[in-house]
């Protein structure tokens, strides 16, 4: 043998640290190659999923590499709708009619209790109360109140789950967005749907577990959102979302340039991989072998995603289902419909996140072009995967960062008005996924300023997804900095009375 191409002579010996080299020695003395390895994790991970279908006892595992449940799950996907801006509960869920009889006036002490508010609302000469301009009507069998906005949702009213007393830690944007979606206000810790990831792997080895769909911005100054909030954190990156976009190739670089056939750039990945391959061997970094299974999954998707993203094969009564947006790339309509395609073919998690929530002005328009945007998609999705079966083992999670407060911003005007910033009290629904259809949770007092009953913070809502598709939150850990992390951090508790 050539000693000069074998990385363990004594030259290279000398920077390799005992324990990287006892792991490729083992590696290469057994005979056993990462494709080897690779195969037999595959095959587990199939063997499992069957298992978990099959309503037998769940196991875990490695999670590197993908759990199976802590216990026999109700869900085994997530669509999570997440609401960027902040959506008025006070407008769409939390009705609210004794303020009809207040408007104008100001917003006792007794209520606000000297509790901190924004700088946008603290130096206003007066906090006048604002009640909604629009009509409520009790929906479904159970009744709940929905507003007239949302004539769709409204439909579906028996599918939710209403929780109308989530309430958060943050009163700003990028803090609370990030509270909602990774479990901390500082940035760089894992998301939702990266610990999902980690927790139980992939249905599908040629589409990601993890994807994120954003619509596309109506209005200029929506607010951002920063790929930390689908990103891994410390967890391994292969579990960090994959965004597609609206327009063009729903993944970047996945077609091939002009001038290169299939075939080609086959044996480019073929030969990168040997690369990555010898440089794992030789380091044992765990990225490394990311690395290696993220440009495998870029060839598989090569040939999965063009079916996946194509909506023309829909019936038409299925895209009119969603709307005439749904023709939209991009669309909330369009990515409503794609995320039940994905679901259907296995995807673990789909975050479609949609911006414009956000009225500290003119609520009543922008409030209302909002809901026209979501309302018939989301209830259409509903209705979609119902009618497929696959409402039972999927959840679906409605929610945005915070509420808005029952004052008002800026000047009160006989048709219009705005909202600050309310995290102490807003509403979330949930269907699907074995949650109890119908049910109202948690209520607020008359100004829906302060939760009076069954209050549910933000760690308490992530607890009870998990707990829905059988993840003890509390043993979902992730030892980084001497400190064992988990996604509710050292609180929340499922609530189980959501749970059908």
């Amino acid at each position: 043998m050539n000693s000069g191409n074998d990385p363990t002579t004594t030259g290279n010996k000398e920077r390799l640290a005992p324990d990287v080299m006892a792991r490729r020695s083992f590696l290469r003395g057994t005979g056993i190659g990462l494709g080897t390895v690779a195969l037999a994790h595959l095959l587990g991970q199939d063997a499992e999923a069957d298992e978990v279908r099959r309503g037998g006892p769940l196991r875990s595992g490695d999670s590197s590499l993908g759990l199976v449940s802590h216990f026999p799950p109700r869900a085994r996907h997530v669509i999570y709708l997440c609401q960027s801006g902040g959506p008025s509960q006070l407008d769409l869920f939390d009705y609210k009619p004794a303020l009809a009889a207040m408007r104008g006036k100001e917003l006792p002490d007794s209520v606000r209790r000297g509790q901190r508010i924004t700088t946008m609302t603290s130096k206003q000469s007066q906090l006048s109360i604002v009640p909604a301009q629009f009509q409520f009507a009790r929906r479904g069998q159970a009744g709940n109140w929905i507003s007239e906005l949302l004539p769709h949702t409204a439909t579906v009213a028996d599918e939710l789950c209403f929780i109308k007393s989530t309430h958060t830690d943050a009163i700003n944007h990028d803090p609370a967005i990030t509270f909602l979606l990774t479990g901390s206000e500082r940035a760089g810790r894992p998301s939702f749907g990266a610990w999902i990831s980690y927790a139980l792997g992939s249905e599908n080895q040629n589409l990601p577990s993890f994807v994120v769909l954003l619509s596309a911005s109506r209005k200029a100054g929506d607010q951002p959102l920063y790929a930390r909030l689908w990103g891994s954190g410390f967890l391994p990156t292969r579990h960090q979302g994959v965004r597609f976009r609206g327009a063009g190739d729903p993944v970047l670089y996945l077609t091939n340039p002009p001038g290169m056939s299939h075939e080609l750039r086959g044996e480019m990945l073929a030969d990168v991989r040997r690369i990555n391959q010898f440089k794992y061997q030789e380091f044992g970094d765990p990225e490394i072998a990311t690395r290696i299974a993220q440009y495998e999954l870029a060839g598989r998707m090569q040939v999965s995603l063009p079916d996946l993203v194509d909506l023309s094969g829909e019936p038409e009564h299925i895209r009119a289902l969603y709307g005439p947006e749904v023709e939209q790339p991009g669309s909330y309509a369009a990515n409503c419909l794609l995320a039940r395609r994905m679901i259907e073919r296995g995807v673990r998690c789909v975050q479609l996140c949609h911006r414009g929530w956000d009225q500290h002005s003119d609520l009543p328009a922008n409030l209302g072009i909002q809901c026209r945007a979501t309302d018939q998609p989301t209830a259409a999705l509903i209705r979609d995967l119902k009618q497929r079966g696959l409402l039972d083992d999927t959840l679906i999670v409605w929610a945005g960062e915070f509420g808005r407060t029952v004052y008002c911003q800026g000047d009160l005007t006989a048709n219009n008005y705005g909202r600050d910033h309310h995290p102490r009290c807003f509403t979330v629904w949930m269907a699907g996924g074995g949650t109890r259809g119908g049910m109202s949770y948690g209520e607020t007092d008359d100004f829906s300023y302060n939760i009076t009953r069954d209050p549910v913070h933000v760690h308490d809502l992530n607890a009870t997804i998990l707990h829905c598709l059988g993840i003890d939150h509390e043993r979902l850990t992730f030892k980084f900095q001497g400190r064992h992390h988990r996604l509710t951090d050292i609180g929340g508790s499922p609530v189980h009375a959501l749970l059908g």
